[in-house]
């Protein structure tokens, strides 16, 4: 009896941890608003569900419902990774999620889509919803076996947050949306905010920029093999790695994190910050690993061309040797938006010079021209020969030398000094 009774006691263990730990959607079930059931990772970190928001923030004084995905933890404050359908919320408390016609929908109570994963063309049925280990939520051909297959996953659709290998970028040769950050338009408002988070990916020089809405707020500099140039202590992340893709098929970034028990996760506060956040499981919770922009010199531009801004000076803003302040009353008064201008005209090619400049934010490159095939020194000459250039540096940092050539002809903004 004490023997049988031990038995029932462990089968009836297996049987709990199996119920609260399915992570998948057959074409044949549903998850309603109503029912309370969500899906959870294998790895017990995510899960994926219907969430409300303060009536306080709706207009017409409704609840909001949403469809999302967030860490599966003890805490009382749920960190949300995900929303499909962060601009159409659910008015009600009835809502459902299902496969219908190889797509996942979200239906409101008249049985009205508020979103779908809206693929077209012919699909072998049946299909499968799944809530993967890394939080990617795909949609699958359920008799595929190869498990890296999907006909739809969330990480193609990035919300405010950057999970462990989810792509922030594009594919060159796909119809796919560019894949941005978006920030919350509050901390308990998902709907689209202000501020986004976009790699620009047009022309041979990629670096992120920090947007609130149309204006660029802060610029990451460009990818230098290692780590983006306006970000020195990327270097540094012990257990992050840093991944940047620029082929013919995608220019991307991604990381991974080489130690299992640090969740970490990049999120674009609805506040105007680029935030990289840590937490474990034995401390759950939230650790501010890094954020930017990190201090006045980050802001955009904030020195106006041919000058450079520092921390360690007064005023921070600095004209590059041989330039002068464009207008010197504005510049005593620290109004140092107008920038520099050069002390004496160049002769192009008969005297001039360059003035190397070391731990410094590039310019930006947006009017920079790149040639892969080439080094620093004939980088140099070839600026030389260009009476329109204004400077050159070395494309790659990887190794320890450097290689490929960047030249600008334009004016050189938005620059910085790194030196302690």
């Amino acid at each position: 009896y004490h023997h049988s009774c031990t038995i029932f006691f462990v089968v009836l263990l297996q049987f709990h941890h199996h119920v609260f730990s399915i992570n998948t959607l057959s074409s044949n079930e549903a998850l309603t608003i109503t029912s309370n059931k969500t899906l959870v990772s294998p790895g017990d970190v995510f899960e994926l569900g219907f969430f409300k928001t303060p009536t306080s923030n709706s207009q017409d004084g409704t609840d909001r419902w949403y469809l999302g995905l967030w860490y599966k933890t003890t805490s009382d404050q749920r960190t949300y990774v995900w929303v499909a359908n962060r601009d159409n919320p659910l008015h009600s408390s009835t809502g459902t999620l299902k496969i219908s016609h190889a797509n996942l929908v979200l239906l409101d109570q008249s049985d009205t889509p508020v979103w779908s994963t809206n693929l077209t063309g012919v699909v072998q049925l049946p299909v499968t919803a799944e809530l993967l280990d890394n939080g990617n939520f795909v949609l699958r051909d359920s008799k595929t076996k190869d498990l890296n297959q999907f006909m739809w996953q969330s990480f193609d659709f990035p919300v405010d947050t950057l999970l462990p290998e989810m792509k922030l970028g594009r594919k060159l040769n796909s119809p796919e949306n560019e894949k941005i950050l978006t920030s919350w338009k509050s901390p308990t408002d998902p709907s689209s905010g202000d501020y986004s988070f976009i790699l620009e990916t047009e022309g041979f020089i990629h670096e992120f920029y920090l947007l609130k809405n149309e204006f660029t707020v802060y610029r990451s500099g460009p990818w230098n093999g290692v780590r983006f140039n306006g970000i020195p202590k990327m270097q540094n992340w012990s257990y992050i790695v840093n991944s940047f893709t620029d082929n013919k098929e995608e220019v991307a970034y991604t990381f991974r994190v080489n130690n299992h028990n640090i969740h970490t996760r990049f999120r674009m506060s609805s506040t105007g910050y680029l935030q990289v956040i840590t937490w474990t499981k034995t401390v759950p919770q939230r650790n501010m690993f890094w954020s930017f922009p990190e201090d006045t010199c980050d802001v955009y531009k904030m020195c106006g061309p041919y000058a450079y801004c520092d921390m360690h000076t007064t005023p921070m803003c600095n004209c590059i040797k041989g330039f002068v302040p464009k207008n010197a009353g504005r510049w005593d008064l620290r109004d140092t938006s107008g920038g520099c201008v050069r002390s004496s005209r160049l002769s192009c090619g008969e005297g001039d010079g360059f003035l190397r400049m070391s731990q410094m934010k590039l310019p930006e490159t947006s009017e920079a021209a790149v040639d892969k095939m080439i080094g620093l020194k004939e980088c140099k000459e070839k600026c030389v020969r260009d009476c329109n250039c204004t400077g050159f540096a070395n494309m790659d940092i990887m190794n320890g030398g450097g290689s490929g050539c960047v030249t600008w002809t334009g004016e050189l903004v938005d620059m910085r000094n790194y030196v302690a």
